[in-house]
């Protein structure tokens, strides 16, 4: 049996796997609100009480940076460490990894159904592949071969300093400077980050705030959904223009990772808001601004590019890991 965990600020999810049956039918899985413990041994308390068959690997992908398989994790005050939770639960192997590596293990695996691409391009089926998934926050990943298979890489590039490429995106970062100091990529396209484009279009004074939607944005308790949705769905000027600085910036981070590591193998778009917005990253505009790379434009019309529409997959990551370690006698 292995457990593959998928642990973030909001919601940790569980589950149990059978190797031979995959990790798309997992024994059980189960979700927990994360704020309501305070460590995750009490989840798997929790989870792992009366279990007949105990796991004998784990793999959990977690939102925060892994050294020597110990994670503060970000947004959680959590502390999990690989050795402590093999000791206490009797799991001889125990792996922590990155949440974006762990999307990124299960690229590979990905069957055409829980993809949907943007541009089918030339892949090398040997080439680098980067992963960019804007949900909460902006996290990025990338894999490269090893010669039998694809290995996958960490990486906190989404708080990589903000580079505007128009005029409109340089008064954002004159508009974010004056508000945070440092502006990274994080701050001006994720979910969190989105309200702060809003913040700057609204100072513009170049539209009208309607005045329904202040007073929805004014008893909400989380504006981004709000806001994207009006955008997508063409309910105000000023939410659309929100959401258009947003695809830019987004196309210009994809169009980054992919001259940073070369990325032939294709380039994937995870996280929570890309499926959510699907139709407006299928317009040609999208594509256009990912390839704005002067004269690397050509060859950037040639990556694929996906966007990933498994709402899971960094817990299927997990357990592709866990999986993996197992059949190698890996990590403990």
């Amino acid at each position: 049996m292995i457990l593959a965990g998928d642990i973030g600020g909001t919601k940790t999810e569980l589950a149990l796997i059978e190797p031979d049956r995959g990790v798309d039918d997992p024994v059980r899985q189960e979700r927990f609100p994360s704020k309501d413990f305070n460590s995750l041994e009490a989840v798997l308390d929790k989870f792992l009480a009366g279990e007949e068959h105990p796991p004998t690997a784990a793999s959990f992908g977690v939102a925060g940076p892994v050294i020597r398989q110990v994670v503060r994790t970000t947004n959680l005050p959590w502390t999990i460490d690989a050795t402590a939770i093999g000791e206490r639960f009797g799991i001889s192997r125990v792996h922590l990894l990155n949440d974006l590596q762990a999307i990124a293990t299960a690229v590979p695996h990905f069957s055409e159904d829980k993809l949907c691409t943007l541009n089918s391009g030339e892949p090398d089926p040997t080439g680098n592949i980067g992963v960019v998934a804007p949900g909460t926050g902006l996290g990025e990943a990338f894999l490269t071969w090893s010669g039998s298979g694809y290995t996958p890489w960490p990486s906190e590039g989404g708080h990589a300093s903000f580079a505007p490429v128009t005029p409109e995106q340089l008064e954002l970062l004159r508009y974010a400077e004056r508000r945070f100091g440092h502006v990274s990529f994080e701050r001006v396209c994720s979910g969190s980050g989105f309200p702060n484009i809003y913040d700057y279009i609204v100072a513009s004074g170049l539209y009208e705030e309607p005045e329904w939607l202040s007073k929805e944005l004014a008893n909400a308790r989380d504006r981004t959904p709000i806001i994207m949705t009006a955008g997508f769905e063409r309910k105000a000027p000023i939410c659309i223009a929100a959401l258009d600085l947003f695809i830019a910036i987004l196309a210009g981070v994809l169009g980054n990772m992919a001259v940073k590591i070369m990325s032939t193998g294709g380039l994937y778009l995870g996280g929570g808001i890309p499926p959510r917005i699907l139709p407006r990253l299928q317009r040609p505009d999208f594509l256009d601004m990912v390839c704005y790379k002067g004269r690397f434009r050509d060859w950037l019309t040639r990556i694929p590019v996906h966007v990933i529409l498994d709402s899971r997959a960094a817990l299927h990551g997990a357990g592709w890991d866990a999986i993996e370690q197992d059949r190698q006698g890996g990590l403990s």
